[in-house]
């Protein structure tokens, strides 16, 4: 080597070993391996100003019920903020079930919010996929840019190019390996990772972004998104926990009082918000990622959740205006590396919210009015399909396992990094057998689905698993949650 060389490599290394120190994070979050940082050495995030190709975007709000209003309110929102930042409505494509805007128990009759005191995120929202047409096949078939495969809605899919950019946000309930979808059949960690496989391979995207809401979110890509395909996620939690609605009542701060739900989900505003007081060309991916962690852990044993962070980390340098566009009123913006923005006095578990929901009806209801009455119905049904659900599950895994060894196998946690399990087929037959014996898991029963996992993991067969289902459930309940009008949720 000539001597005149040295000072450059010793730059060289110098300024990769800087990088690969950056790479540490908060407690929980990746550890980028010096592979992964060279590779962000050499590849250096693109020049916003010769920005090429096309941002697309798909949002996502896979719930329906007043209940559950904090999710369409979190994807009207983030449409507003995708418009602001320059995405042209043709490229941006909505699934929503549109059952809350003009709800009866909207106060504000064809108006949505998604803070306490937020203006209208509903007006201009395009109707997209609506209704029944808000299906995980839909959603595949729009990612793909497949109109063939579609059924119903406006028919508008993803036609991106190879030099375009894709960002996906999706929010509702989720479980273990699972989130849900309205109408028709879950989305399952499996399908969803084929379908962003198959995107990838069709060489239509430079680089796509997903950022996911729903408890145990995590589960949806550990051990199963490859890091080799250019695609980032973040999540809202670990593949073991909750996430966690905002803006509920009895939190500070509550929404207005006439709302007798949440606004809003506390990954989700944490990033919408923060886009919102930023100049998007300047701040990264992984400093917004920094800032949601932040707020939407507390530090408090009592709520809140990990988010976490999977994929190509080396995409997480990209600039949020590549995705998300930027807001021209904040250009004169300087990031800060600090939160400003308050995390709420508490807030509530995902899979709570609707109790939220119903006792507040009740608590603000007349005394002996048919209005009272009506809400502590709800809230009576809601507990009662989830004591159902709860005891089932319990029982089959004493029935297949013994009294003692059930509770052991159907809590099981596998090593972290690993999937959920390795057979998804056999995870839908369970799920589907258990279904047919004692009704629908519903938006609460997702929690479960690690026990089914497991169930398959153990090597339990199809002809075990429904006479042990049989004998748990002699019959569906009567009740609308228990109900598989909507069909099996696989």
């Amino acid at each position: 080597m000539d001597a005149s060389q040295l000072p450059t490599l010793l730059f060289f290394i110098a300024t990769l070993l800087a990088v690969v120190s950056d790479g540490r994070d908060l407690p929980g979050d990746s550890l980028r391996l010096p592979s992964q940082a060279a590779s962000r050495f050499f590849n250096e995030p693109e020049n916003d100003d010769n920005f090429q190709g096309t941002r697309w975007a798909i949002l996502i709000a896979g719930s329906n019920g007043y209940w559950n209003y904090r999710h369409q309110a979190d994807v009207c929102h983030a449409y507003q903020i995708l418009r602001k930042g320059g995405l042209k409505e043709e490229n941006i494509v909505v699934f929503m079930y549109d059952d809350i805007a003009f709800n009866e128990e909207n106060p504000r009759k064809g108006v949505i919010i998604n803070k306490p005191d937020g203006g209208d995120v509903y007006e201009g929202v395009p109707k997209d996929y609506t209704g029944e047409d808000v299906t995980a096949n839909n959603f595949y078939a729009a990612l793909l840019g497949n109109k063939s495969a579609l059924t119903g809605g406006s028919g508008k899919v993803v036609d991106s190019g190879p030099n375009d950019h894709i960002f996906i946000y999706y929010t509702d309930h989720g479980g273990p390996g699972v989130l849900g979808m309205p109408a028709g059949p879950y989305i399952y960690a499996s399908d969803l990772i084929e379908v962003l496989k198959k995107k990838h391979a069709s060489g239509t995207y430079k680089s796509l972004v997903f950022y996911l809401e729903a408890c145990e979110s995590g589960s949806i890509f550990e051990g199963l998104l490859p890091e080799d395909i250019n695609i980032y996620a973040t999540t809202a939690s670990n593949a073991e926990e909750s996430s966690w609605g905002t803006y509920c009542p009895g939190e500070y701060p509550s929404p207005p009082p006439e709302y007798s739900t949440c606004l809003g989900d506390l990954y989700s505003v944490a990033w919408m918000e923060d886009s919102e007081v930023h100049n998007l060309r300047t701040e990264t991916l992984h400093q917004q990622y920094k800032l949601v962690k932040e707020r939407t852990f507390s530090g408090s044993s009592y709520y809140g959740s990990h988010v976490m962070q999977y994929g190509d980390l080396g995409i997480n340098s990209n600039h949020l205006f590549l995705y998300l566009g930027t807001n021209p009123a904040n250009d004169n913006f300087t990031f800060v590396d600090v939160n400003t923005l308050t995390s709420p006095s508490k807030a509530v578990n995902q899979r709570d919210a609707d109790l939220i929901h119903f006792w507040d009806k009740f608590r603000k209801a007349p005394e002996n009015s048919p209005r009272k009455n009506a809400a502590q119905k709800q809230v009576l049904e809601a507990m009662s399909h989830r004591m159902h659900i709860d005891n089932s599950v319990k029982l089959i895994g004493k029935l297949l396992f013994g009294i003692e060894k059930g509770p052991e196998v159907l809590n099981t946690l596998r090593p972290a990094g690993l999937p959920l399990l390795d057979d998804w087929d056999c995870l839908k037959t369970m799920v589907r057998t258990f279904e047919t014996h004692c009704g629908s898991l519903s938006q609460y029963g997702m929690k479960h689905m690690r026990s089914f996992a497991n169930i398959c993991n153990a090597g339990i067969q199809k002809e075990q698993m429904a006479e042990a289902s049989a004998q748990a459930c002699e019959s569906v309940p009567a009740n609308p949650w228990s109900s598989l009008q909507r069909g099996f949720s696989a």
